[in-house]
């Protein structure tokens, strides 16, 4: 499936948008990590869950849920938010 992926993420896949595979977004995370190393931890923290600065969408939607079932057909899109002085 399509991954559109923020540009202060692009650093680790040196592109805009990328492909994964996997059944739940899960799935889907830790294959970016596989082709990506490092990047699942920018947006999972240690517990599992979303970071507060990130917000990932599948087909237009906000989902919170990492169990969420996705289709190779479905496009997902990771918003990353930026603070600073």
């Amino acid at each position: 499936m399509k991954v559109i992926v923020p540009s202060p993420l692009h650093s680790y896949t040196g592109r805009r948008e990328v492909s994964a595979s996997g059944a739940t977004l899960a799935q889907v995370l830790w294959d970016l990590d596989r082709q990506f190393p490092g990047l699942r931890f920018r947006m999972i923290d240690e517990q599992d869950r979303i970071r507060p600065h990130i917000r990932i969408f599948v087909n237009g939607d906000q989902t919170f849920a990492l169990d969420q079932s996705v289709d190779a057909r479905d496009s997902v899109q990771v918003i990353q938010a930026l603070s600073g002085g």
